[in-house]
């Protein structure tokens, strides 16, 4: 059994198919599809159900084991790199499309002057996705919107109100403030499902009894916007992010909903061994944001 076997395995049942697995680790369909072929007669059981392309109950053994072998390779091969102190290594770092550039662009710059040598090898994704990547042991350090989950640590960064962006003639474009009575049954544009941001939406809809009619989803926040300006609906963003994507046809009004804050936080696995680089980021994020 190889390791980047269960790497191909594991992308095949991550992305849901063969053709999305080859193009993660960088191979051919065919050769992604031998590899599985090969795990399962070395086990000696189907481990996908390539009518579904689910995991067999077998499969989900193989899956849940081989991301923790994977994630431990990645661990010692950090462990090994940090014998060498920050003068070379890598951080691999997530960051969503929501609120990372604002935030960590000026980190950026301050790392790579106090440390030029240090890789930083970026993903961009929303918060489900890299919590994925996460537990994989592909990342490091992920920003990821609390709560996360026990298996999670994490060092809080930054808190935002969420504000409502309300399309042309919406009757409650008048006000500076908004909740959902007011907004009623307006249609909601929300953001792609690997965003965590969605679950405050569905949770504030859901205290109400009630639950959101989705008109479109997207991973662009542009977009989102280009959206509400057309009409199609109401969106939600945190306030420093619906600030940098003003549109004369939106009108912008604070989230009056309990609950609602967009809290950020730096996540990482918890008992993973963290390298130098990464005790580093956490440093400068905690010197910057407090």
């Amino acid at each position: 059994m190889e390791l980047r076997t269960l790497r191909a395995f594991v992308e095949v049942i991550r992305q849901g198919g063969f053709s999305a697995a080859a193009k993660t680790v960088f191979a051919t369909q065919s050769t992604v599809s031998k590899a599985i072929r090969q795990l399962e007669d070395e086990l000696g059981t189907p481990l996908i159900d390539r009518a579904r392309m689910t995991p067999t109950p077998a499969g989900e053994i193989v899956f849940r084991r081989a991301q923790t072998i994977l994630a431990e390779r990645e661990d010692l091969l950090r462990e090994l790199d940090d014998l060498r102190g920050l003068r070379r290594g890598e951080l691999r770092l997530g960051l969503s499309p929501i609120g990372g550039g604002t935030l960590f662009a000026p980190l950026f710059a301050l790392y790579r002057k106090r440390f030029p040598d240090i890789d930083i090898r970026l993903q961009e994704h929303g918060s489900g996705r890299l919590e994925e990547l996460l537990t994989a042991g592909e990342l490091e350090l992920a920003a990821s919107l609390l709560p996360v989950g026990e298996e999670f640590a994490f060092q809080p960064v930054k808190s935002e109100p969420m504000v409502a962006l309300l399309p042309p003639g919406h009757p409650a474009a008048a006000g500076d403030r908004v909740d959902l009575a007011a907004i009623g049954e307006t249609p909601v544009v929300l953001f792609d499902a690997a965003f965590a941001v969605n679950r405050i939406i569905a949770e504030a809809y859901r205290r109400r009894g009630r639950a959101p009619v989705v008109a479109a989803r997207t991973a662009q926040v542009e977009f989102m916007v280009q959206l509400v300006a057309a009409g199609l609906g109401v969106a939600f963003l945190p306030r420093m992010t619906a600030a940098e994507h003003p549109h004369p046809a939106v009108r912008q009004a604070l989230l009056a909903e309990p609950g609602t804050d967009w809290r950020l936080a730096l996540v990482w696995r918890r008992n993973a061994f963290l390298s130098a680089a990464a005790r580093a980021w956490l440093d400068l994020s905690r010197e910057v944001y407090g």
